[in-house]
């Protein structure tokens, strides 16, 4: 196939070598200019996946227009709030039957929508049965040095999401097929605000006690809230849920849990920000968690107390124990 991955950051490069050695024509675009010559003539994405050789296969261009004409399926690997004004300029652009991939792992600010929900939105003549998501457990860093991995594919079309599956399957990257896209979707996304929350307590200095509590009951609220907007409840606890959660909360290589350690061990948000060259999706995500349990009326505790320790500046231990003090409950 003609496959294209819109977005070069270390995810994006990574799935491109994935492609290439399943013999696909692959295109990857890069949103700077500069940068894309510089990966063109280095073949190394120095900044997002250092040590790691691009094949000469791949084509590699800044041209949004190049990397999106007549191919058969297009990788979403843009961070989602930057999502929009990208897909926006390809409006006018025809599509007929290629197959849409989000591997991007978040919700829009404002609108609340999921990735799907915004290809949708921006691009109204593409058929909702040709959108499709890849997510799971799966660091860049990892798969990059083809480390065994597992996914899940999703799509409300079982064709869609088996050719997806097909386009992905290697001797180290295993792909699970779905047609809950919305279940994927949010546990890809909402896990990262637990990351937070378990970051959190690595640098507050709690033990792995609590670090398996703020898992176990973070996933109690991911599926709360993923049930009440139509997700299937069993997907929470596959890969793209329980999975993705576990790698996400425990790894070094997790932007999101190293975001809550520095915020745990004091920092301030706007400083740990600056140290970043990556996007750590769970901040904005956590601001929309917090706008949809309240819109909905779901309780989410772990997800609000990290929202009020990133943006209202509350004390990571204090909000620790005001968890642990809430009134007595059933666990289910």
């Amino acid at each position: 196939m003609r496959v294209s991955v819109l977005g070069a950051g270390g995810w994006g490069t990574t799935l491109s070598l994935i492609l290439n050695l399943n013999a696909h024509e692959v295109t990857l675009w890069e949103y700077k200019r500069n940068y894309a010559r510089t990966l063109r003539k280095s073949r190394i994405n120095k900044l997002y996946l250092p040590g790691i050789k691009i094949p000469d296969e791949i084509n590699i261009t800044n041209s949004l227009s190049e990397a999106c004409n007549d191919k058969h399926m297009i990788i979403i690997a843009i961070p989602t709030q930057f999502i929009r004004p990208v897909m926006h300029e390809l409006k006018k652009e025809k599509f007929n039957d290629t197959i849409f991939v989000s591997v991007s792992k978040g919700i829009e600010k404002d609108t609340l929508m999921t990735v799907s929900k915004v290809l949708k939105d921006e691009l109204p003549s593409i058929d909702e049965n040709n959108i499709g998501v890849l997510s799971g457990p799966s660091h860049a860093e990892e798969v990059s040095r083809k480390i065994p991995t597992a996914l899940v594919a999703a799509s409300l079309d079982e064709n869609t999401a088996k050719q997806i599956q097909a386009a992905f399957m290697t001797s180290y990257f295993r792909v699970y097929s779905s047609t809950d896209v919305i279940g994927v979707e949010l546990g890809g996304a909402l896990k990262n605000v637990i990351a937070i929350g378990a970051g959190i307590v690595d640098g507050a200095g709690f033990g792995d006690n609590t670090k398996a509590l703020i898992m176990t009951r973070g996933i109690a609220e991911i599926s709360r809230l993923g049930i009440q907007l139509g997700a299937q409840p069993v997907t929470f606890s596959g890969l793209s849920g329980m999975g993705d959660l576990i790698v996400t909360c425990m790894s070094k290589h997790s932007r999101n849990r190293f975001v809550g350690e520095q915020i745990g061990k004091g920092r301030k948000l706007k400083d740990v920000l600056k140290s970043m060259n990556m996007v750590a999706e769970g901040i904005e995500t956590c601001r929309s968690v917090h706008q949809l349990s309240e819109e909905l009326d779901i309780e989410t505790p772990i997800a609000n107390a990290a929202y009020k320790i990133l943006f209202e500046g509350k004390d990571p231990i204090k909000a620790t124990y005001e968890l642990m003090t809430r009134d007595m409950k059933s666990e289910h």
